[in-house]
């Protein structure tokens, strides 16, 4: 069997480990590892294996060939490059680290392990998404002209742990909520040049519209990208009404030369226009696992869709929001 460990459980998304151990006879859960008791309890309660406090423990103990990275942000990079010099493949939930620092940390790790690194960009595989993908491929919107993404999320700030309010432990907005929109920003205009990676720009601002509630945490973004020739606009924030009935009311306008769609995440819809045909919603399929992609992967032999590359590019893009917003909007290459 495949041995997965999950280093770090600050987030419900060790459900992507789980998940897939579940469903895959050839995937075994060998170990935990978690130093918050309150997390531990939270998110590995009901996990029937040993636990340990540090992913360095963990690994001096087991095998393992899958580490899913899900711990406080600020220590995610640390149990990624233990578990790549421990010749472990990362799967990662967003974001993969803090700073630019640790970054180029993992990167010269990861080359030098020859493992992948790869984030659990779960918007990739949305059905609106992949139903935009065959549109893209049939050219029924011609080239891409410029994109547009929102992604308001409830904050639900009481039942946040002290470290996430901290951002010295959970780095910035502009380095955690905008990446899922970077990366398929970066994946589309890749895909419609035909190159594995493009270079651009970044500039991004941010503010704290509510600082009696949490003085010196940023709770908006907003930024400019441009990918190759095409600019894309991102925002994102922790101000969704705690009443509206989302977590959070996602949405992506893509314009190309012959027609726009719009993707509706929160309510599954993607809705298309184009100067032949007038609106209609695109029939979707059904929604494949998070983390279905990555094991579907090492187990045929073949490197994962979110590939090592992409998942460090994205990275670098969203830090570098974090780095331009702090120096007030300059923007920088990648």
């Amino acid at each position: 069997a495949m041995k997965v460990a999950i280093l770090g459980a600050a987030h419900q998304h060790v459900d992507y480990a789980l998940a897939e151990v579940e469903h895959r006879e050839e995937l075994e859960l060998v170990a935990a590892s978690e130093p918050d008791a309150a997390l531990r309890e939270r998110f590995l309660g009901g996990v029937e294996v040993p636990l340990y406090d540090t992913a360095q423990e963990l690994l001096a103990a087991h095998d393992v060939d899958v580490a899913l990275v899900a711990g406080i942000y600020s220590e995610r990079a640390r149990a990624s490059i233990a578990a790549l010099n421990a010749g472990a493949h990362v799967l990662a939930d967003k974001p993969l680290c803090t700073t630019l620092d640790q970054l180029d940390k993992i990167r010269t790790v990861a080359d030098r392990a020859q493992r992948h690194v790869s984030i659990v960009f779960e918007k990739r595989f949305y059905p609106a998404t992949l139903a935009l993908r065959r549109l893209l491929a049939d050219g029924v919107l011609g080239r891409i002209a410029m994109i547009a993404s929102t992604g308001p999320h409830k904050l639900g700030q009481s039942a946040r742990p002290a470290w996430f309010m901290d951002p010295a432990t959970y780095g910035g907005i502009a380095g955690d909520l905008p990446i899922h929109d970077i990366d398929l920003v970066l994946d589309l205009v890749a895909g419609q040049s035909g190159l594995a990676a493009l270079h651009g720009s970044v500039s991004a601002f941010v503010g704290n519209a509510r600082p009696q509630d949490h003085p010196g945490f940023d709770d908006h973004v907003s930024l400019l990208i441009r990918v190759g020739e095409v600019p894309a606009t991102i925002e994102a924030n922790w101000l969704a009404p705690e009443a509206a009935e989302v977590h959070g009311h996602y949405r992506m306008r893509i314009t190309g030369e012959k027609g726009t769609a719009e993707l509706d995440w929160a309510y599954h819809r993607l809705t298309v226009t184009t100067h032949d045909r007038p609106t209609w919603e695109e029939p979707l399929g059904p929604a494949p696992r998070p983390a279905q992609y990555f094991f579907d992967a090492l187990l045929a032999g073949r490197e994962p869709e979110v590939t090592t590359a992409a998942s460090l590019q994205a990275t670098e893009v969203a830090l570098k929001a974090q780095r331009s917003a702090e120096a007030g909007g300059a923007p920088l290459g990648f």
